[in-house]
């Protein structure tokens, strides 16, 4: 009987009874937004056996092409060398993995599916049930073998700042403080695009970092949806990042997929004219007009075109 292969989520022990597989590629992930060099250097100190390290701000983000946020998703070609480099290739089954709850991770997850590659999977808790299963771990870099990657984007899968207006169901991942415009860490407005109903990344996985079972995920995601078909909803966060754990969630509960305004609320609250919305409710919808609601009140700045994606 062949190997199961997985294209959601992977369990520390699916993965340790997998590790000789030779069409494997296990991922690490992590990385910390106020210490970008801090997930390199964990990962020379401690890693999973064979694992590869690809960086958020380098390897999984991009110049600017079909977004302004703080991590513009990378080009295709782009994304089809960066695969290739770690040695994917049809019918590699890719793991990937951060520390705990599979924020970071499922942005290469989301990046490779979106490319047409299946065969992607998020380590379920991360490093730490990794390490709380006392699995083996090794030190230092692992030299790269590449692959030759082929795949195409799926180009109705992402959604650009030109489309957010005529969006029919926007999903905010962030945070309810940050979502309600309560506090702002990372950019320089607070708030929400007006319309947008949130559902926080978190309340996917369970204080031990693990994701939720597939019926409490999708109850979650219905509360949220209401008679909205799931494929409608378009997900966003601070920069395309934690919007790519929703779509996970999403695929793990069985649901069909949404889209990743990749973009998100860094490259909205860069413009004054466009409006914002605070507080716990949605707002009226932009389709519904911008009358009332607050603008993002800051200087604009110039930048290139950006190119559609292709």
């Amino acid at each position: 009987m062949p190997d199961p292969s997985f294209s959601t989520l992977i369990s520390a022990d699916q993965l340790a009874a997998r590790l000789k597989r030779p069409d494997l590629r296990i991922i690490d992930c992590r990385y910390d937004l106020t210490d970008p060099d801090a997930g390199r250097r964990i990962y020379l100190e401690s890693h999973l056996p064979g694992a590869l390290y690809a960086d958020l701000g380098k390897d999984l983000s991009g110049p600017p092409l079909t977004d302004r946020g703080r991590h513009p998703l990378p080009s295709p070609d782009a994304m089809t060398a960066l695969f290739s480099a770690l040695g994917v290739s049809p019918g590699t089954q890719v793991v990937a993995y951060d520390q705990t709850d599979g924020a970071i991770a499922a942005r290469l997850w989301w990046m490779l599916r979106y490319m047409g590659h299946e065969t992607a999977a998020v380590l379920d808790g991360g490093f730490t049930a990794w390490r709380e299963a006392d699995l083996p771990v090794e030190s230092g870099d692992v030299a790269r073998t590449p692959a030759r990657f082929t795949g195409a984007p799926r180009g109705d899968w992402l959604v650009t700042l030109d489309r957010v207006p005529g969006v029919p169901c926007l999903v905010d991942a962030r945070l309810a403080p940050r979502y309600r415009g309560e506090t702002e860490p990372l950019d320089p407005v607070a708030g929400h695009i007006p319309g947008a109903k949130n559902l926080p990344y978190r309340g996917n996985v369970g204080e031990d970092g693990r994701f939720l079972s597939p019926a409490q995920v999708a109850a979650r995601f219905a509360e949220v949806l209401g008679d909205r078909p799931p494929e409608d909803a378009v997900y966003y966060c601070g920069s395309g990042v934690t919007a790519c754990h929703l779509l996970l969630a999403a695929a793990h509960a069985g649901l069909p997929p949404g889209k990743l305004y990749a973009g998100s609320w860094s490259e909205w609250c860069r413009d004054p004219a466009r409006p914002v919305a605070t507080g716990p409710e949605p707002g009226p919808p932009l389709e519904g007009g911008w009358g009332g609601m607050r603008s993002c009140g800051r200087s604009p700045s110039s930048f290139p075109p950006i190119t559609n994606p292709s």
